[in-house]
């Protein structure tokens, strides 16, 4: 099962203007060094802007380092996707902020997309089973023949939760799962989350919610302006104990791009 190590990685975006002194960059993230190990429940947390849906991005392949390295079991991650983009489909399961569902295709549609990318063609029969089993488990059976447009914003997050499982994968990367929800969707969600991560399953989880970080207490990693600044393993909502804090410069280096 997947480690997942971050070394001295930094991201950082095209330049947006000049100045007499220098550039200006767009920073996504910087020299981060990290480890995940399989069946991991980890929150990582900070401000809009501090870097959170680029870590992500990172880790899932979506995008490549300025500088650094990104391993999944001590694999290059980028060497491993240019060999085969499927294999990071197989490894993770993942959920974008922006609704990413096909509005003109049905439920089982979209699963059935998503199945066959994750595990390749098989017998319809077995997908169609494969479908039933992730919509139950998320608890949308039933839904295989309604469109996005006909669900709530809640049950629609639930159908791509179930499309990030439907592969089996042994990571799941969720950016903002619980934004615009209700009470009762989060908990529900957050429930399953946790059921799926005791059976194994690495969950890596963008959030702002602090309610529910201070809750559920798992591994909290915070993040300022693309540095981290608290890596707490049973932690709370902005904690930073575990690391130094860092000076954080209003100008970066123009020689890492």
């Amino acid at each position: 099962m997947p480690t997942i190590e971050l070394d001295h990685v930094s991201k950082i975006y095209k330049p947006r203007y000049w100045r007499r002194r220098g550039v200006e960059q767009d920073l996504g993230v910087m020299d981060v060094d990290l480890t995940i190990k399989q069946g991991e429940f980890v929150f990582v947390v900070g401000d809009s802007g501090s870097g959170k849906s680029t870590l992500l991005q990172l880790i899932a392949g979506q995008t490549k380092p300025t500088r650094g390295k990104v391993y999944v079991d001590k694999k290059d991650l980028n060497w491993m996707m240019k060999m085969s983009r499927n294999r990071a489909a197989v490894m993770f399961g993942k959920i974008w902020q922006d609704p990413t569902l096909i509005r003109k295709r049905t439920v089982e549609e979209n699963l059935t997309i998503a199945a066959n990318i994750a595990v390749g063609k098989e017998n319809p029969r077995m997908t169609q089973a494969r479908v039933k089993k992730v919509l139950g488990l998320v608890g949308m059976r039933g839904s295989e023949q309604k469109y996005p447009v006909e669900l709530s914003i809640g049950e629609c997050r639930r159908i791509e939760l179930a499309r990030a499982m439907i592969g089996s994968p042994p990571v799941l990367i969720l950016d903002e799962i619980t934004a615009n929800l209700d009470d009762d969707s989060i908990w529900d969600t957050l429930h399953l989350l946790n059921d799926i991560n005791r059976k194994g399953t690495t969950v890596i989880m963008a959030t702002h919610n602090s309610t529910y970080v201070n809750i559920l207490c798992r591994r909290v990693i915070t993040l300022t302006d693309g540095h981290i600044q608290g890596d707490v393993k049973k932690g709370k909502y902005g904690d930073v104990l575990g690391r130094e804090p860092r000076l954080i410069l209003p100008n970066y280096r123009t020689d890492l791009i």
